[in-house]
């Protein structure tokens, strides 16, 4: 049996909930290799992944 866990999914969604009440557009969460939970939030808007990338279509066959 391993370790318990330092938070719960409850933590990280009410952080989450929180990064989003404070207005920012833009969120990633991560754990960090010592199990912090690491928030990187922006207002900037998120990646354009609309544009078809013709490599995509080559390797996998569809757009990605």
């Amino acid at each position: 049996m391993g370790t318990p866990a330092r938070f719960t999914e409850g933590e990280v969604t009410r952080a989450a909930k929180g990064v989003r009440k404070a207005g920012f557009t833009r969120i990633r969460i991560s754990i960090d290799p010592l199990g912090n939970i690491v928030i990187d939030a922006g207002m900037e808007p998120m990646e354009d992944r609309s544009r078809v990338n013709p490599l995509d279509i080559l390797v996998f066959g569809e757009p990605r």
